[in-house]
């Protein structure tokens, strides 16, 4: 894969940019509903783009004002190749700029060992988010 970038953002300036990772990747692939993955939360978000070497956006996530990490997606053809790795090294970057003491997350439990080895631990039970297994994560900042 090309050199990727990734770059900090507001759903003002990039919304049909991170709509065109979050869609097939949420809505298409995992069959959220689309008015579950697209909330009132993204228009004051924090978001992240990840761009191929082309500047095709390939990957995208976004945090809440209080530390709140979510909706990490990296389209299909891009996966395992460290995309989503820069991406939260880009927010737990902000993170720690702003002086969050946390960032926390919901991870679907396929995704436990990606965010267990930037040091993130699980606590609390399994739960079910769009009829997806998932369980609650957390990194002390």
């Amino acid at each position: 894969m090309s050199a990727v970038t990734v770059t900090k953002t507001t759903w003002e300036k990039d919304q049909v940019a991170i709509k065109s990772v979050r869609v097939p990747v949420f809505v298409e692939e995992q069959q959220v509903p689309y008015e579950v993955d697209f909330d009132d939360f993204d228009a004051g978000a924090v978001h992240w783009l990840a761009c191929d070497g082309d500047l095709m956006p390939i990957g995208t996530a976004r945090m809440l004002e209080d530390g709140h990490f979510g909706r990490m997606a990296v389209l299909k053809w891009s996966r395992k190749q460290g995309v989503g790795r820069l991406i939260m090294l880009a927010a737990i970057d902000y993170a720690a700029a702003e002086r969050l003491k946390t960032i926390f997350l919901h991870a679907q439990l396929p995704a436990m060992p990606f965010y267990q080895a930037l040091g993130f631990y699980s606590y609390g039970e399994v739960f079910k988010d769009a009829d997806m297994d998932h369980v609650a994560m957390r990194l002390d900042l």
